[in-house]
């Protein structure tokens, strides 16, 4: 007898009292918040950079991108770092809570909750509620690419 469910993997993360979802494919690691340096003239979504072994990161705050108050950071938030598909960023949440596997049996698209949603590529029934599956490769903008791209070749 074959079993015909598909199992994703997916990093569970919140932003006040909502939870998210990433897939685990995109996720390099989790840690704890570290110090961010500031960049001059980036887009407000980005908070700065890390240096992470060696390789700097841009960090950024998706807070806004949400729907979630603005807040200052704390030292018990947590970065994701991720890849977005063409590059590489450090996503700033309130807390990681680990890895699930969740079943096509409990996921719905967003195109079935509701067509148009930009950020969220669906969403998963779990047993306390529904997490939202977040598409990291439509979470920065061209504009804010661009941004990045310039405030990162800037020599000090």
């Amino acid at each position: 007898m074959s079993n015909n469910v598909l199992i994703q993997k997916l990093v569970i993360f919140s932003l006040d009292d909502q939870r998210y979802a990433l897939s685990l494919a995109c996720v390099q690691r989790a840690i704890r918040v570290i110090a961010i340096t500031p960049l001059p003239a980036v887009p407000a979504i980005v908070l700065g950079i890390i240096d992470v072994g060696g390789v700097v990161i841009p960090v950024i705050n998706i807070r806004n991108r949400f729907n979630r108050p603005p807040r200052d950071v704390r030292l018990s938030d947590h970065l994701i770092i991720a890849t977005t598909g063409t590059r590489t960023v450090a996503l700033l949440v309130d807390e990681t809570q680990g890895v699930i596997e969740a079943s096509s049996e409990s996921y719905a698209s967003a195109d079935e909750i509701l067509p148009g949603l930009e950020l969220v590529h669906g969403a998963i029934k779990a047993e306390n509620g529904l997490i939202l599956i977040h598409d990291l490769g439509r979470l920065l903008s061209l504009e804010t690419e661009t941004a990045i791209d310039l405030a990162l070749s800037v020599k000090p």
